[in-house]
């Protein structure tokens, strides 16, 4: 595994990241919390892009968890079946929207606890919602956060867990809030899964990883 890159380093990295984008935003389109949930829920093993055009017409004619309900589940399944495990996904939106009705009066709760009571809400999605509604610095650690925090240093971890823990631990306080952000957007542009694009990379002379290319 890859040592923890010293504080120093880890301050000059979100530096930088934060003067090429000061407001890094998630790119799951929603017009409120409610429409939140469900996108980073259905997200799940599916591109954002994907999502967002599945989502598009659905979050027009059921914005909350009222509309949702009188949808029905196989009126979400008309508009999300471009989705990987779309039948699936369905049946959480219906059942969280209807413990958002009859248990938080049709809001969405502002506690990860609750939200992870809710079906198809894991903790990641929690800790989305957290941040991006709430803003709270929660982090939440997808495939390119554990990839970027393992290979440049910043947060070393043997599973995700262990990866947000670091990014608590190791990035300053004041980066909190956008790191997850900062870090979902360099893992899906420039450390890329295959070959990292460590030539235009802003912290490649920083970063830890030993077989960097040169493009």
């Amino acid at each position: 595994m890859v040592k923890q890159l010293p504080y120093p380093a880890i301050r000059e990295i979100f530096s930088r990241l934060h003067a090429i984008e000061p407001e890094p935003k998630g790119e799951l389109d929603h017009v409120n919390a409610f429409t939140l949930v469900v996108a980073v829920a259905l997200s799940a093993q599916a591109t954002d892009a994907g999502v967002n055009k599945a989502t598009k017409r659905l979050f027009e004619i059921a914005d909350t968890p009222e509309k949702m309900l009188a949808l029905g589940e196989e009126g979400v399944i008309e508009h999300i079946r471009t989705i990987g495990l779309y039948r699936n996904k369905a049946k959480n939106v219906i059942r969280l929207s209807r413990i958002l009705v009859e248990e938080y009066g049709g809001e969405v709760p502002n506690s990860r606890a609750a939200l992870m009571s809710l079906p198809g809400v894991g903790r990641k999605t929690a800790n989305v919602v957290l941040n991006m509604w709430w803003r709270q610095p929660a982090q939440a650690v997808d495939t390119h956060i554990f990839r970027v925090g393992n290979r440049t240093g910043i947060a070393p971890g043997r599973d995700v867990d262990a990866v947000e823990r670091a990014i608590e631990d190791h990035v300053p306080a004041d980066f909190q809030l956008h790191a997850h952000h900062w870090l979902i957007l360099h893992g899906r542009y420039i450390c890329v899964a295959r070959k990292p694009k460590c030539g235009i990379c802003p912290i490649a002379d920083l970063c830890l990883y030993e077989d960097k290319t040169e493009t």
